[in-house]
């Protein structure tokens, strides 16, 4: 595959663009592979790339039943950060951050990450002392955060009022490193690199059923056929349990729909990533300048992706305060995503009861931030059968056993 740089871009150039070849291949399913990952969004393709590179594993399929990165990769925020309270939870979003800052290089393919600085908010008393204490667990943990007062927050966001009447800014917890990235250039990059090493990426391929003799996977039966494999990662975010009940298994995770929207484009007033977990709104200026807001999920289960007017309603009525000049701006688009939320708003990266099965989901509203970690995570558990420093505390069984990674405080509305 042409290696992307400025001087591959000279050269086409002067071919008027010709001689570009596909960025991935479309390949028909073969019968059977060492490894099937199903769902070829962000932590699908993660997971393929680095089993491929950090373990020589490149007979993969990945399968996808809509089209590449067509999920939550590509109705997310983009928000970028490892500000979390348990150590677990810290460990694998900064290994996941440290990625994303050499991700261009490594993938050969600009995924313009932009560590711009991320500002949680704290607009009440008890959000002051939560985000201390979360200030505190960074420090042991290695993770670089601070806690800065309402003046440092306005000097950063100038276009804020931090006296608002039922919202003042008490602080902030600021992590400098923090950030955003292009969502659907992580997918595009990730499909590119699996497939150059030879893995196949099969979209508008649904996987219709899950075959298994004496407990252990054999294969999955698709729209295209059926497929074998020695191993299969179910990495499909809100739909794992459809996927889980197929294989016999049940998940504590639910299905929600997270509301997003965008504003219509406007010239750069804000260069960070700000975070209102009190009123369930956070806002970035995309590289297009428009205002990107997010929101909170439904209150009710739902495979929906569509938004929804009282979530915007409620949001925007609240940012306007913190953001007076917002009240302004016309909205441009709105949408929904499914998130999959587990009891204590962290992650599952396990084994399953269904032998060589192995599911990773439950990022909630944090899978994005969490791509490259996840992927990287998920592929040293694949590869070697059992989990690893990063996966250990995130099995499914630890609700059962009462294990929990509490990241309600932390997550505040679990972005």
């Amino acid at each position: 595959m042409k290696r992307y740089s400025m001087f591959a871009v000279a050269r086409e150039g002067l071919n008027y663009h010709l001689g570009w070849g596909r960025a991935w291949r479309n390949p028909a399913p073969k019968k059977k592979y060492d490894v099937i990952i199903v769902g070829a969004g962000g932590h699908g393709l993660a997971t393929a790339y680095y089993l491929g590179k950090n373990y020589g594993i490149r007979n993969v399929a990945i399968i996808e039943k809509g089209w590449l990165g067509g999920g939550n990769t590509g109705r997310n925020t983009t928000i970028i950060r490892s500000n979390y309270l348990q150590d677990p939870s810290a460990a694998i979003y900064e290994k996941a951050r440290s990625l994303y800052e050499t991700l261009s290089q490594d993938l050969n393919y600009n995924v313009m990450f932009s560590p711009r600085g991320l500002l949680m908010l704290a607009q009440t008393h008890h959000e002051v002392r939560g985000y201390r204490r979360t200030v505190y667990a960074n420090n042991l943990q290695g993770v670089t955060t601070e806690w800065i007062g309402p003046e440092r927050v306005k000097q950063i966001v100038p276009i804020m009022n931090i006296h608002g009447p039922r919202y003042p800014v008490l602080g902030a917890l600021y992590q400098a490193r923090g950030g955003t990235a292009r969502h659907d250039a992580v997918a595009w990059g990730y499909a590119r690199a699996c497939s150059d090493m030879g893995m196949d990426i099969i979209q508008q391929c649904e996987v219709t059923g899950i075959r298994q003799v004496n407990g252990k996977v054999t294969g999955v039966d698709t729209t295209k056929g059926s497929i074998d494999c020695d191993k299969l990662g179910l990495v499909v975010a809100g739909h794992t349990s459809v996927l889980a009940d197929m294989g016999g298994f049940r998940l504590p995770i639910e299905s929600l729909a997270l509301q997003a929207l965008v504003s219509e484009p406007i010239k750069p007033c804000m260069d960070v990533v700000v975070m209102a977990n009190t009123v369930h709104g956070y806002m970035s200026q995309s590289d297009k300048g428009e205002m990107v807001i997010g929101g909170g999920t439904d209150g009710f289960n739902n495979y929906t992706q569509r938004g929804s007017w009282h979530h915007v309603e409620e949001t925007v009525r609240a940012l306007v305060e913190t953001f007076p000049m917002i009240s302004r701006l016309k909205m441009l688009r709105q949408w929904g995503g499914i998130v999959d939320m587990t009891g204590d708003r962290s992650p599952i990266l396990s084994k399953t009861p269904l032998g060589n099965c192995f599911v990773n989901c439950g990022w909630g509203t944090g899978g994005f931030k969490s791509i490259p970690g996840s992927g990287w995570a998920m592929a040293e558990l694949m590869a070697r059968g059992e989990p690893g420093p990063l996966t250990e505390e995130f099995s499914m069984y630890r609700f059962r056993e009462g294990k929990f990674i509490d990241e309600s405080v932390a997550a505040g509305v679990a972005h």
